[in-house]
C-alpha cells in the first residue's frame, strides 16, 4: 500500500515538474529556442552577400584595388564582395570578347576609350547607363570616349584621363638661368640656350617609335593651334581639314624641333628617351602625365612641369586631356542593382580623390575637386582650371576607316621630325587618306 502511494505521488510530481517546464514558453523562450530563431536570421544575411567581379588589363593596380578602393566601398556597402580579376594588357580584348560571348565574363568592364568599347555596346554586351546617379558629374569630354556616336547613350562611368605637357629637369633650369616658358618663342629661346650651353640635350625625344612624335607632340602641342574641341569637331563636321593653316603650323613647329634633338634621333626608341631624361643628360621632356610615376623612384633631381605654350601671349591655352579608361557593367551580369550601387560610388568625390592619389599622373575625370598630393601631377591638374581640355583629334570616328588616320598620323609626324617630309605633304597625306573612307 505504502509503495503504491509513493509511485503516485512520484507520477504526480514528475508531470508537475514537466507541467512547468514546458509552461509559459511564449512569455519566457529557451537559450535554445533563442539560437533556433537567430539561425535563419543568419542564413539570410549569407545568402544576401553578393560578388561582384572585374574584368581589367591593368594589372599592375591589383593592390589599389584590393588594398585601398574595395575597402573604403566596402565600408558603405559590407555585404557586396569585390573580385578584381585583371588580365594582360595586350590579351585584354581578346579574352574579353571570348568571355562575353560565352555568358562567363565578370559583372563590370574595364572599357578602353572609342571605338572598341563602343563595338562591345553595340553588341549588346555593355549596359545603359545613362541614368545612373551622378553621371552628371562628368561633362561632354570626359563622357565622350564612351557615348553612342548620336549621344544618346552613354555605356561607362568615365574614370581617369591623362594630360599631355612638358616635363622638365628643374636643377639644369636653375643651373643655366632659364625661366619656364609661356608661349612658343619663350620655348625655343628656352631651347637655344640649353643648346648654346652644350652640356645638355633640349629635347629628348626619338622617332623610331612613330607613336611617340604623334603623341607626345602632335597631339600634344596640337590644340592650342586648332582650338582644342571646335577643331576636334570641326574635322568630324568636315568643316576644318588637316590642309587648313592651323593644322600644317603643327607640323611646321615639330620640323622646328629637329635641331633641338640629340645626335641621331632618327633611331632613338622610347625608352632610350626616358632614359637620356632620368639620367640628367637631357633638359626637357614631351610628356604624358603617366610619366610622372615612372620617374619619381629612379631620378635624383628634381622635376617639373609647364603645359604647352600658346603660340601669342594672351591666348587662350588648350590641353589634351585624353579619356583613357572607364567602368561598364556586363549587360547579363545576374547581380545589376549591386553593381549599379558601385558604379554610383564610383561617381563621387571620394572615389575621385582615391584614384588620382593612388595612380599617380591619372587623373579624375569627374568635376569633383581634388587636393592632389604629388607636386609634379598636382601642376598637370592646374591646368584643366586656366586651359580648355580637348582629346586627341584621332580617337573618335576618324580612325574607323583604311587608311587609318591614327597609324597616319604616327607615320607623318615622325617623317616630318626627320625633315624627310614637309609640313603641307604631311597635311596633305592626311586628309587624303581621310577623304579616301571618310563623309562627315
Amino acid at each position: 500500500m505504502f509503495k503504491k502511494s509513493l509511485t503516485l505521488i512520484s507520477l504526480i510530481l514528475i508531470a508537475t515538474l514537466v507541467l512547468v517546464a514546458c509552461g509559459p514558453t511564449e512569455e519566457v523562450p529557451s537559450a535554445v529556442e533563442e539560437a533556433a530563431d537567430e539561425e535563419p536570421a543568419a542564413e539570410e544575411s549569407v545568402a544576401e552577400k553578393v560578388t561582384l567581379t572585374i574584368e581589367s588589363w591593368r594589372n599592375d593596380d591589383l593592390a589599389l584595388w584590393e588594398d585601398v578602393i574595395f575597402p573604403a566601398f566596402n565600408a558603405h556597402y559590407p555585404d557586396i564582395k569585390m573580385v578584381f580579376a585583371p588580365t594582360a594588357p595586350a590579351e585584354y580584348n581578346g579574352i574579353l570578347s571570348t568571355k562575353l560571348e560565352g555568358g562567363v565574363a565578370g559583372d563590370l568592364i574595364t572599357a578602353r576609350p572609342f571605338d572598341n568599347s563602343l563595338g562591345l555596346y553595340d553588341a549588346g554586351y555593355l549596359a545603359d547607363l545613362s541614368d545612373l546617379p551622378g553621371m552628371e558629374n562628368f561633362g561632354d569630354a570626359a563622357r565622350s570616349a564612351w557615348i553612342t556616336d548620336d549621344g544618346s547613350v552613354v555605356f561607362a562611368v568615365p574614370m581617369a584621363s591623362v594630360i599631355h605637357g612638358f616635363i622638365y629637369n628643374k636643377d639644369i633650369f636653375a643651373e643655366l638661368g632659364l625661366e619656364v616658358p609661356t608661349t612658343m618663342d619663350e620655348f625655343y629661346a628656352v631651347l637655344d640656350v640649353i643648346k648654346a650651353d652644350g652640356t645638355y640635350v633640349p629635347l629628348a625625344m626619338g622617332t623610331i617609335d612613330l607613336w611617340d612624335p604623334a603623341t607626345m607632340g602632335f597631339q600634344n602641342i596640337g590644340p592650342n593651334y586648332w582650338k582644342g574641341e571646335a577643331g576636334r569637331k570641326g574635322l568630324i563636321a568636315g568643316t576644318e581639314k588637316f590642309t587648313d593653316p592651323q593644322y600644317v603650323a603643327v607640323f611646321e613647329e615639330l620640323a622646328k624641333w629637329a635641331p633641338y634633338l640629340s645626335v641621331g634621333y632618327e633611331a632613338q626608341s622610347y625608352p632610350d628617351s626616358q632614359n637620356l631624361f632620368t639620367l640628367g643628360l637631357a633638359a626637357i621632356y614631351p610628356a604624358g602625365s603617366w610619366e610622372i610615376g615612372v620617374f619619381n623612384p629612379i631620378i635624383d633631381f628634381e622635376l617639373g612641369a609647364f603645359k604647352p605654350t600658346v603660340v601669342v601671349a594672351g591666348d587662350t591655352c588648350y590641353i589634351s586631356d585624353h579619356t583613357d579608361i572607364a567602368l561598364s557593367m556586363n549587360a547579363a551580369t545576374p547581380h545589376p542593382e549591386e553593381a549599379k550601387l558601385f558604379l554610383e560610388w564610383m561617381t563621387t568625390a571620394e572615389f575621385a580623390d582615391i584614384y588620382t592619389n593612388n595612380v599617380i599622373g591619372f587623373f579624375t575625370l569627374s568635376n569633383h575637386s581634388v587636393d592632389v598630393t604629388d607636386p609634379v601631377a598636382a601642376e598637370f591638374l592646374s591646368w584643366r582650371g586656366v586651359c580648355e581640355s580637348t582629346i586627341r583629334n584621332s580617337y573618335q570616328i576618324l580612325s574607323r576607316g583604311e587608311p587609318n588616320m591614327e597609324n597616319e598620323l604616327w607615320a607623318v609626324s615622325a617623317n616630318v621630325m626627320n625633315l624627310t617630309m614637309t609640313p603641307e605633304e604631311a597635311a596633305a597625306q592626311i586628309q587624303a587618306g581621310l577623304d579616301a573612307w571618310y563623309t562627315p
